[in-house]
């Protein structure tokens, strides 16, 4: 068990700015539950490294402030990673969300938001990091699937865990179904998590994350497909 000291995380403010590469569901999520009045939060800001990221047009349509930035421009990712900082204090965001944003960030980024970037992988991780992540879990043949909300680090989806839920794997589960219903699980609890950390009370002892009782029973609050409730660190 780490002996290292439990600190309680700052409460940010909610002004997200969400970093995009492609279709921008868990994004049009996110901006769902805002409009419904489950997440308490605004976003600032959309950010994509590609031009035609389908889900530009939905923060658009959302008249949410869009910058493209196309990391071919950059010699490195560090100054790629500044130029992402820079937007991001120019629209005023307190916490980053990666939602499908397909680069690793470096610590240029992170040290600039620290504890305040999230990341979301359709994986319970530590097992099948990376690309196509529901397909390995159904490939190796396990039983439980599901996603996870994690703070980024410099290292691919290695950063402590937040927020995991977990959902059966079906016999007839496919590639294509399991993908599929991770994902709609991944639209819960992505918001869930940011709300988590905008209302407070988050502590962490290395990389452990510690919940306050009121965290625990508003994560408690999810069920997946109605057989599972979320599971988080303790």
């Amino acid at each position: 068990m780490t002996t290292e000291p439990i600190r309680t995380l700052p409460t940010p403010g909610r002004r997200l700015g969400v970093l995009i590469s492609g279709r921008g569901s868990n994004l049009k999520a996110i901006l769902d539950n805002i409009a419904s009045g489950s997440l308490d939060a605004e976003v600032a800001i959309v950010f994509s490294n590609r031009g035609k990221a389908k889900g530009l047009e939905i923060a658009k349509k959302a008249g949410v402030p869009t910058a493209v930035l196309s990391h071919r421009a950059f010699p490195d990712r560090e100054s790629y990673d500044a130029a992402i900082v820079e937007r991001l204090r120019e629209h005023k965001a307190d916490v980053v969300c990666l939602a499908g944003f397909m680069r690793i960030v470096s610590p240029v980024l992170l040290n600039a938001f620290p504890d305040r970037v999230l990341n979301i992988h359709p994986s319970l991780l530590p097992a099948f990091k990376g690309l196509d992540a529901p397909c390995q879990a159904l490939d190796y043949g396990v039983r439980i699937a599901g996603c996870t909300v994690h703070f980024a680090d410099e290292t691919l989806d290695t950063g402590p865990v937040l927020l995991q839920a977990a959902i059966p794997v079906r016999d007839e589960d496919t590639h294509e179904s399991l993908t599929t219903r991770i994902l709609t699980l991944e639209h819960r609890i992505y918001s869930k998590a940011i709300g988590l950390l905008l209302d407070g009370g988050i502590r962490r002892q290395g990389r452990r994350v510690l919940l306050s009782e009121a965290a625990e029973r508003a994560a408690a609050e999810i069920h997946t497909e109605g057989e599972r409730k979320p599971t988080y660190a303790q």
